[in-house]
């Protein structure tokens, strides 16, 4: 029988949804497309420094989520309510993008501003985002989770998409013409040789995230209190104990979660380096990566939508497993590629002074790949967070989501920091990026032995 959520308004709903709008601008224009590439070409010593660093950065804040996530998802089921927390790893999301503002060039502590600012904003969002996952099943539904979860990426593919644009038109500027991709000059004065249209982008993106985060807190429903806090602490510790002492019993969830935590790990290195691995190949600046991060929204967004529809159809474990399989060809496909070669051994020309946009064919097949990775990556991670409502414990979704954030970021520790490693031992960046191959394949063969339904 199918279960049935209780009635929630259609602005409830929509305003769960939003959440996903309002923090993709994070993910979009820090983590991957403006401001990573911006700390290793313009901050760090070196591009593989750069690269090298970030990797770390991004390591350190899964290693905090890993610790604290299943504890405190456990403490928030036993109190009942969901939002206080979400407001306060949101203030963590807002100051931390804030601090990197003052991340300039030539200022001493530019690297450690740029490095602690991240680790916080990434805590917070993290946070608060594996918060959000949980209230899902108590909006719809369950024969309609993967819809709503695909309409919520799709929807935060498409924030991300809007405040690019707004970024690459308004605000961050080439350096050398000091005009925006629209042929203007930056708005409110930012300065593009010091790469404030940039830096800009934390500022915006807290900004961006308060407004639009402000429908969730006023529209959709939280559960009612359960217990103060401090009793709520101490039946949330003792139930993540009787859970972890009784994982046996949820041996199909540990193996899920398992397959997440390696395959996510990946996708979360790939996202972390592929930025910086395009703009210090082929010299991309920010409009350049403004421009590419625009083609991977969009076919995020409709990926998403159309993995959304799959999931519910032909199950979560498919849409999943086809969507490893293409990000296994095209972190193949990355390694093939430089600013003189396709598929290792063609060579070609690469683009001269004034050529334009993406004029050489490795930048041009760079730009196909990344459509590829955009269209599978939202409809992979939607069905993955679907996946993880369905087979888990409604009394207890809280923790296990908790539990899925774990997954997500305890191999955040492990990928970017091989990344990392592997870029620095072997002063390669297409050697760390093979190690994604790796990452991927493995985390979908764990996923072979998951059943899908619950219990």
């Amino acid at each position: 029988m199918t279960a049935v959520a209780p009635r929630v308004s259609r602005l409830g709903v929509g305003a769960w949804v939003l959440f996903d709008w309002s923090t993709q601008p994070f993910y979009t224009l820090i983590t991957t497309f403006v401001f990573a590439p911006y700390f290793a070409t313009h901050l760090a010593a070196t591009p593989v420094v750069g690269q090298s660093l970030w990797g770390y950065a991004t390591a350190a804040a899964g290693a905090i989520i890993a610790l604290l996530s299943p504890i405190l998802g456990a403490i928030a089921d036993a109190a009942g309510r969901r939002k206080p927390w979400i407001a306060v790893f949101s203030a963590m999301l807002i100051v931390g993008a804030l601090a990197l503002w003052f991340a300039a060039p030539g200022r001493d502590s530019a690297v450690m501003i740029a490095l602690v600012a991240f680790v916080i904003a990434t805590v917070g969002v993290e946070f608060a985002t594996a918060f959000n996952n949980a209230v899902m099943p108590d909006l719809v539904s369950e024969d309609r989770l993967g819809r709503l979860s695909g309409i919520g990426w799709a929807t935060g593919y498409a924030g991300g998409l809007v405040s690019l644009v707004i970024v690459i038109g308004f605000l961050a500027a080439n350096p050398e013409t000091g005009k925006t991709l629209l042929g203007l000059a930056p708005i409110l004065g930012l300065d593009a040789a010091t790469f404030e249209g940039d830096r800009a982008v934390g500022p915006f993106s807290a900004l961006w995230f308060l407004v639009f985060v402000l429908p969730f807190f006023l529209l959709t429903p939280d559960r009612a209190k359960a217990m103060p806090i401090g009793l709520a602490a101490r039946q949330g510790l003792a139930q993540i104990a009787r859970t972890i002492g009784d994982l046996g019993r949820h041996a199909n969830i540990v193996r899920y979660l398992i397959a997440h935590m390696v395959y996510t790990d990946g996708l979360v290195a790939l996202f972390s380096v592929g930025g910086i691995y395009a703009a210090s190949t082929f010299g991309w600046s920010a409009i350049e990566l403004g421009f590419f991060g625009i083609l991977l929204t969009v076919t995020g967004a409709v990926g998403a939508l159309v993995g959304g529809w799959l999931d519910d159809r032909v199950g979560s474990k498919l849409v999943i497993f086809a969507g490893l399989a293409v990000l296994v060809l095209s972190a193949l496909a990355i390694l093939s590629i430089d600013a003189d070669h396709l598929l290792f051994v063609i060579t070609v020309a690469p683009a001269a002074a004034g050529d334009g946009l993406f004029a050489s064919a490795g930048e041009r097949a760079y730009l196909a790949i990344g459509a590829a990775i955009g269209a599978v990556a939202g409809p992979l991670q939607a069905a993955s967070r679907t996946l993880m409502a369905r087979i888990s414990p409604r009394q207890s979704m809280t923790e296990f989501f908790g539990l899925y954030a774990l997954s997500g970021k305890v191999t955040s520790f492990a990928g970017p920091l091989t990344v990392g490693l592997a870029t620095a031992a072997a002063a390669s960046q297409r050697v760390g990026v093979a190690v994604l191959v790796v990452f991927f394949g493995l985390g979908g063969f764990l996923l072979i032995g998951v059943k899908s339904g619950r219990g």
